[in-house]
């Protein structure tokens, strides 16, 4: 898909860069394919804001919601790689195309909570992933953080109560087109579904699926429950990464003062959407009960079953997915290392 896009981002670069040298003068065009109620959108304004100001004016960022940019994973990410678009926004099954090894974001049960997450996502291991995309896209496609867009994934489904996987058998569940939710959901003894997330109200209302893997904002956001979907079980089994992508060529473009105001606002815009889905949430949730659903917490048993039904995943992700084995590693020693230094907080905090 990149083949050939890095000489061509390469000449453009060089026949603008004394333009921009010249004028001091920068304009960062960001897109995110979601709406203005979105977590990515928030996100994006912090960012838009602190750079802005940051800089003193010296760099504009101009948003693009929606599709006006471009439409799909593959598009946009090739935008990046040509230079057309400076930053998007991509899930990981949006990018999975791509760059197949950031599904290991997607990979169950492996941080327990936010705070192993937000830490993991805070160190070396996005550097580790920034590192094979740079190699992957011939180092024209830059990944600068790693946020959330929704807060964690659940099972929902429109049948029945889900306490544990044998409950999840039989049972259609919607799935993007990436393999690895589709084997998450078949370790599950469950049916993955491909549908296209706007046609997936219908689908419920038609029996097409039965159940999705969806964060509380986005099952209400999309008024999933009007369909049928009333059964929401908080097994939390994948955190939902955002993956915020920037043109390589254009970053390194900015003398090194602006590179790390830019830097910095991607700190900003991390945090925003860190803490965005936790108070959309608390209405989702709330409105989610008042309207008949039925909201399940798994016991710990419970939880450790799911995980430990889901484990064939992790295997199929080292045998099957170019750079899986080290990315994989990359995260279980990032996520090793969270909870020593949470536990030695706990130590320190409760006593």
């Amino acid at each position: 898909m990149l083949k050939g896009l890095k000489t061509v981002a390469l000449a453009a670069l060089v026949a603008g860069s004394a333009t921009l040298a010249a004028a001091q003068d920068f304009t960062l065009r960001a897109t995110a394919n979601s709406n203005e109620n979105d977590e990515d959108y928030d996100g994006l304004v912090v960012f838009k804001n602190y750079v802005e100001a940051a800089s003193n004016g010296r760099i504009a960022v101009e948003l693009f919601i929606g599709t006006q940019l471009c439409a799909t994973g593959a598009e946009c990410l090739e935008g990046v790689s040509e230079g057309s678009i400076d930053i998007y926004i991509s899930t990981s099954g949006g990018a999975a195309g791509i760059f197949p090894y950031v599904q290991v974001l997607d990979l169950p049960y492996l941080m327990a909570d936010d705070r192993v997450a937000e830490a993991v996502l805070q160190g070396d291991f996005v550097r580790t992933m920034r590192d094979m995309a740079l190699e992957t896209s011939g180092d024209t496609v830059r990944l600068m953080t790693v946020g959330n867009t929704g807060g964690w994934r659940n099972f929902a489904n429109t049948q029945r109560r889900v306490q544990g996987p044998d409950d999840m058998d039989g049972l259609k569940i919607r799935t993007v087109v990436a393999d690895l939710p589709q084997e998450l959901v078949r370790a599950m003894g469950a049916s993955p579904t491909p549908i296209p997330w706007p046609e997936l109200f219908t689908s419920f209302q038609t029996g097409v699926v039965e159940g999705s893997k969806n964060g509380i904002t986005d099952i209400m956001g999309m008024k999933f429950p009007d369909a049928g979907l009333q059964y929401v079980t908080l097994d939390g089994h994948a955190y939902m990464g955002a993956l915020w992508w920037m043109s390589n060529e254009n970053f390194m473009a900015m003398p090194e003062d602006m590179r790390r105001v830019v830097v910095d606002g991607f700190y900003q815009l991390q945090q925003a959407t860190f803490a965005s889905p936790k108070r959309k949430s608390i209405q989702a949730y709330e409105d989610f009960v008042a309207g008949g659903g039925d909201l399940y917490v798994p016991t710990p048993e419970e939880k450790a079953a799911f995980a430990e039904a889901a484990l064939p995943v992790q295997e199929w992700f080292r045998g099957n997915v170019d750079g899986g084995n080290e990315i994989l590693d990359a995260l279980i020693a990032a996520v090793a290392e969270a909870e020593a230094d949470l536990a030695a907080d706990y130590e320190s905090d409760l006593n």
